[in-house]
């Protein structure tokens, strides 16, 4: 039985995940190839989309910063430039697509990811760093704040002037996450502060107005929309039902508030939220976590996703280490058996990026446009930082 949470391990994975990228990943001519197929083949080498633009910033920062390569941290200055240079829109955001089939909305979600590469690009001492950062931050601030609900609102027209009326926790989550990275990198409080505006704000009122789990969408007015998506459960960014990726999610940035602010409630909630995801989730039939799940218990789709099991694990390890409970190492080693047997590419490298229930890939697009392996490399970098004692 592999020992999955093995420091060596970790690192031996780490490295495989970005060896598959290194050879074919570096456009030359600016930002980075985000069309790959399952052996590496760029099959769309023009379109390019914020999100994955912005983690691959993530991705090279954080293996530059933890010493897989010095060339790293040129790589992560490519991206920040392709950002600032490509992506930035001459009203002042960053366009969500460009290429042949372009996207010039504004998105609470694209600017979150904008203040994670600057964030980490920060820590990795790459220059452009801070005013990616500041730049993301103005947007979000200025443009999707609703000070009265105590969250950001979702997207807005190309010229900023219109705001559209859907509300989604997706967005939050991940400024809440881009938050916590920003404190961590400049020792600000007031980016520890909204992290935990945002964090008792979706995990503990609007979760508790849900029947204790994250509802993904919202009304204009912030009440809770069920029916969005209702036929779309498989959405990449807004899709319908509790999505058990995403409470696990929201309890590992949980357990990081803990760890800040030694306040018993994120610990008490991450627990919640981990164990009706888990519960809720596992496929006993085929195992591995399902994407989403009805209200009604019933699965709303029961294909498997890569990155919900990445952060299903992280999670699991550090309730682990936060509690002593063998419950979740069991857990830690069961998501990974399946994730290894499954999802994990042991032909070309990295994972698959979503299969059927039954443990089926549904084509042989390895990474296309949002899955940079983000998830996965975050996950185990997350996983040895508990390691260390973090």
């Amino acid at each position: 039985m592999t020992e999955f949470s093995n420091r060596q391990f970790l690192l031996d994975h780490t490295a495989a995940i970005l060896a598959f990228y290194e050879p074919v990943i570096f456009d030359p001519a600016g930002g980075f190839y985000q069309n790959l197929k399952d052996d590496g083949t760029v099959f769309d080498p023009h379109s390019r989309h914020l999100v994955s633009s912005t983690r691959f910033v993530f991705n090279y920062a954080e293996a530059y910063r933890r010493g897989l390569g010095s060339h790293y941290q040129a790589w992560a200055r490519h991206g920040i430039d392709y950002l600032l240079n490509h992506h930035l829109h001459e009203t002042g955001h960053f366009s969500w697509i460009l290429g042949m089939s372009p996207d010039h909305r504004a998105l609470a979600y694209g600017h979150a990811f904008v203040i994670l590469a600057g964030a980490t690009a920060i820590r990795a001492g790459v220059e452009g760093g801070a005013r990616c950062l500041a730049l993301g931050e103005h947007i979000l601030e200025t443009y999707f704040f609703e000070s009265h609900a105590s969250a950001y609102a979702d997207e807005r027209s190309p010229d900023l002037t219109e705001l559209s009326s859907y509300r989604g926790q997706n967005a939050n989550m991940h400024a809440c996450e881009s938050m916590i990275a920003s404190y961590h990198a400049t020792g600000s409080a007031h980016y520890l502060e909204r992290a935990t505006i945002l964090a008792k704000r979706f995990a503990g009122e609007l979760a508790d107005q849900a029947g204790g789990m994250v509802w993904e969408h919202y009304s204009e007015d912030w009440s809770i929309d069920w029916d969005f998506n209702r036929d779309q459960p498989n959405d990449l960014f807004k899709p319908w039902g509790f999505q058990p990726g995403h409470q696990v999610e929201w309890s590992k940035l949980l357990t990081e508030l803990f760890q800040i602010t030694n306040e018993s409630w994120y610990l008490e909630r991450a627990i919640t939220l981990y164990e009706r995801a888990i519960d809720t989730g596992w496929d006993d039939t085929y195992g591995g976590l399902v994407y989403g799940v009805a209200p009604d218990g019933s699965f709303a789709s029961a294909d498997k996703y890569f990155w919900v099991h990445a952060e299903a694990f992280a999670a699991a390890y550090r309730l682990f280490r936060l509690t002593g409970k063998q419950r979740y190492l069991d857990d830690y080693q069961r998501i990974w058996d399946y994730a290894w047997t499954h999802l994990v590419d042991h032909q070309y490298g990295a994972w698959f990026r979503v299969l059927t229930r039954e443990g089926r890939k549904i084509d042989d697009l390895k990474s296309p446009m949002g899955k940079v392996d983000y998830h996965t490399l975050g996950a185990c970098w997350d996983v040895l930082d508990q390691l260390k004692g973090r």
